[in-house]
């Protein structure tokens, strides 16, 4: 029995990327002006549920405010049904969002509007 070997000529040839001399334009760095950056709050919202001594305590607990402060962001939410409650980066809010959502107290996140 003999063995048959296959032998196939391949064609010379090259990529274009080793023959071209490839340009590349400096990446334009998006410089973020931080005078009209806006920053994103967390607000909490009315709600028929919670207690306002309720509210009261989480924003104490959670966020570290004194009760004066506390309870006059209480009284924004009962009264004109949300309130501000922090501000910062995007990622912040939605931690803090996702905390008020824990406590059970209805909360968003969005764009400062100043």
């Amino acid at each position: 029995m003999t063995t048959r070997v296959l032998t196939r000529s391949v064609p010379s040839f090259r990529f274009a990327w080793q023959t071209t001399s490839v340009s590349i334009a400096p990446l334009e760095v998006a410089q973020l002006d931080l005078a009209t950056a806006r920053p994103w709050v967390t607000i909490v919202w009315n709600d028929p549920i919670n207690l306002m001594t309720y509210v009261t305590f989480v924003f104490q607990d959670y966020f570290g405010y004194d009760k004066a402060k506390a309870e006059k962001l209480m009284l924004d939410v009962h009264d004109k049904g949300r309130a501000v409650v922090s501000s910062g980066s995007r990622e912040e809010m939605e931690r803090d969002v996702a905390a008020m959502h824990s406590y059970g107290l209805w909360a968003t996140t969005q764009r400062d509007d100043a």
